[in-house]
């Protein structure tokens, strides 16, 4: 990666973390390019990180990695905009899309049915290093660029790929949705502990340490989550009863109405696009 130049289409909060995270990983800033429609967004993020501000058809023909990071109602525009840059390349580049709901298919149109491009759907808590990303690849991608994107998206947490390309919709369901589930979850118990008395502030840092430490927890321990639980729920106690509640409310059932609900907007919203 180190020898690579990633340029970046769009310099939004995403494109800003992995530049971050890719800086934090030792790339130099003059491998960076970043292009934009809003000049003053561009400069500010260029003066920021050091990286090199240019134009979509010069950073195409001179990166080596093209992060598509730019809404996808604008896609399309963009990538037929990008097509013909690539004509003048002695070597493909590779394009990487970080936008929900556009499939391969769509992006080999727009851009060549010949190009290399790689699908991902990162999250939220990539803008803190602590990100997870799905990741599917078309045929033309080969093992140099296929390591490229791992170790781009692994800049700013972990990245997995997936088998095929339906999985990203599943992965949006679990992992690209999934911090607004557990916010909720941490929303609906501050506004409890504030109900029953707890001073506001101190609840809301018990209710985020302790979600943090679960998490911490789960990942370094060699138990599965469901003797995780076990383990903290003993018999008649006070972890007990709320496991009870939760259980006899469907919270299970209810989660996976949830999760099934969002997997099939995410497929709605492919075929749409």
């Amino acid at each position: 990666m180190q020898d690579h130049k990633i340029g970046f289409i769009g310099a939004g909060n995403m494109a800003s973390s992995l530049i971050q995270g890719l800086l934090n990983k030792g790339l130099p800033g003059t491998n960076i390019l970043a292009a934009d429609i809003d000049e003053q967004k561009l400069d500010a993020l260029a003066k920021e990180f050091g990286i090199v501000a240019s134009a979509p058809a010069q950073l195409v023909a001179d990166a080596d990695v093209v992060v598509l990071a730019v809404k996808p109602q604008v896609m399309q525009t963009v990538c037929e905009g990008l097509a013909s840059s690539l004509d003048g390349r002695e070597s493909p580049c590779l394009f990487v899309s970080i936008a929900a709901g556009i499939s391969l298919a769509s992006l080999e149109s727009w851009l060549s049915d010949q190009a290399s491009v790689v699908r991902c759907m990162p999250n939220t808590p990539a803008l803190v290093g602590k990100g997870a990303t799905g990741l599917f690849a078309n045929p033309n991608v080969d093992a140099g660029q296929k390591e490229a994107a791992s170790q781009l998206l692994d800049a700013v947490g972990v990245s997995v790929w997936v088998n095929k390309e339906s999985d990203l919709d599943t992965v949006t369901a679990v992992s690209g949705s999934g911090p607004a589930y557990y916010f909720l979850f941490m929303e609906a118990m501050l506004d409890t502990a504030k109900e029953m008395g707890m001073d506001e502030e101190l609840a809301r840092l018990l209710v985020l340490q302790t979600a943090a430490g679960a998490a911490e927890l789960a990942s370094q321990s060699e138990d599965d989550i469901a003797e995780l639980r076990r383990k903290v729920t003993s018999p008649g106690g006070t972890t007990e009863q709320a496991i009870l509640q939760f259980e006899s409310g469907g919270l299970r059932e209810l989660v996976k109405k949830a999760l099934v609900a969002a997997r099939d907007k995410s497929v709605d919203l492919s075929r749409s696009a």
